[in-house]
């Protein structure tokens, strides 16, 4: 009986892992979008204004 009780202990800890790790990668893939989607966003608004042209002198 106490083998059963370990293996089912085990089973619900590998449950948590898998959750925790669901959990990291989303959080991984929130931070990349907040964080390189406003620096595509404001380097397309620049290069609409032309801020990477050379100025005319």
């Amino acid at each position: 009986m106490k083998k059963k009780n370990s293996k089912k202990i085990q089973t619900e800890s590998n449950n948590i892992n898998k959750e925790l790790g669901q959990t990291k990668n989303s959080a991984k893939l929130v931070l990349f979008i907040f964080g390189i989607g406003p620096i595509i966003g404001i380097t397309i608004f620049l290069y609409s204004k032309g801020f990477f042209n050379s100025p005319n002198i």
